[in-house]
């Protein structure tokens, strides 16, 4: 007889942090289970129109619609910082107690978290549940003891919680990478506690939903456009509102070519104030990964995990433009995997990136390092896996998947 587990799924950030433990959501729901996201108060109607129940737990506020941002050059140092001052210290703390709460009223058997909700684990450890971790940073390479042990020893020494210099409280139970097993950079290899699951984008109960209408137009206008390559254009969910003048520089570099170029410029952007496109560009606010990448011959994006990691999962090369986050980790990944030309977002002229893309289109190799990625991908264990190992983590914490 199957036990009922209740799964507290949470994350702090945006869609990148939230997408990654969607499959595992469904399949564990699929599975008789009852499951609960909790997240910051702007990314609940998201989760909802996903189809999941969610509660506010706090933590970092997204960008308001309205906000837009120059675009800077990447600042890996920074980048650091923010893990260990905001993410690994001011969220966290915020996090804890909240979730704390969350958890205590909804006696969940197991929580998953995404890899930076460090609140997450700290909740946990304080209630004596066992916890589960989703890899968001796919490279790798930015959460090191040095950075993070500090603030994360100081939140639990105020919960109560013994010090724990080398972190084992991060990956103590169960890590879920919904990553090609050869992408992870082998200076930061995961924990022995990590099995590697499709990513994402390959998940069938998502594919199975109903096309959105701008998926619709934007496949109606590629069917009417036939023998052209698709390249794919976009700049994320977060830091397409601190672009500047980049999203015009990759059109007009892509001008010239006898493509059908698809851009999605991100909810809080309205396409029009790219003003007038010729005919070989189609321009959308969004469209699903799932539903567009099938169809693409490269994709052109900022390096975010979740772009880097649905191109590969179909063996799409790319043209990377990191601006921050991990998106240089990720550009340095791939261009060591040759899967990618990267170029300098702050530099980048019209000719850099047409002479990109037509290389990443032009030369096999590409996409057949990016071939082998995907052909990864497919081979790892579905969401359908995870979602049985989490409740069998729940109901004996000492159980490891085979």
């Amino acid at each position: 007889m199957m036990v009922t587990v209740r799964i507290l799924l949470t994350f702090t950030g945006g869609s990148g942090h939230f997408l990654p433990a969607v499959p595992v959501a469904r399949a564990a729901l699929a599975q008789g289970h009852e499951v609960l996201f909790s997240c910051q108060q702007a990314m609940l109607e998201s989760v909802t129109a996903a189809g999941f129940q969610a509660l506010d737990s706090d933590g970092r506020t997204i960008t308001s619609p309205d906000f837009r941002g120059p675009l800077l050059p990447a600042d890996r140092a920074h980048e650091a910082n923010v893990i260990r001052a905001v993410f690994a210290d001011r969220i966290a703390r915020e996090r804890a107690a909240r979730l704390i709460t969350i958890a205590t009223n909804w006696a969940p058997d197991v929580i998953v978290r995404d890899e930076v909700d460090f609140g997450a684990a700290v909740a946990a450890e304080r209630l004596g549940l066992p916890h589960v971790c989703v890899i968001v940073l796919a490279a790798g390479g930015l959460i090191t003891p040095e950075l993070v042990a500090e603030p994360l020893n100081a939140l639990r020494s105020e919960h109560g919680l013994p010090a724990d210099p080398h972190l084992a409280m991060l990956h103590r139970y169960l890590t879920l990478a919904p990553v090609p097993p050869s992408y992870r950079t082998s200076d930061d290899p995961l924990p022995a506690t990590a099995r590697h699951i499709q990513p994402a984008v390959l998940d069938k109960r998502s594919s199975a939903n109903a096309p959105s209408p701008s998926t619709l137009r934007t496949l109606d206008w590629l069917e009417a456009r036939p023998g052209r390559p698709a390249i794919y254009v976009t700049l994320g969910t977060i830091f397409h509102q601190e672009s500047g003048d980049l999203f015009p520089r990759i059109l007009a570099g892509l001008t010239g070519l006898d493509a059908n170029i698809v851009v999605t410029v991100g909810r809080e952007i309205d396409p029009t104030e790219l003003g007038p496109q010729p005919e070989i560009v189609h321009i959308e606010r969004f469209i699903p990964q799932d539903a567009l990448l099938p169809h693409c011959d490269a994709v052109i994006s900022h390096a975010g995990s979740g772009s880097v990691i649905g191109a590969l999962a179909f063996g799409v090369p790319l043209v990377l433009l990191p601006m921050g986050a991990d998106q240089p980790l990720n550009a340095d990944r791939c261009d060591a995997l040759g899967v990618a030309k990267v170029l300098d977002p702050i530099t980048a002229d019209t000719a850099d990136v047409s002479a990109a893309v037509t290389s990443v289109l032009d030369n096999p190799a590409f996409r057949r390092a990016a071939g082998q990625l995907r052909d990864e991908a497919a081979a790892q264990p579905t969401a359908d896996a995870a979602a049985a190992w989490v409740a069998n983590l729940a109901a004996d914490p000492d159980t490891q998947p085979a």
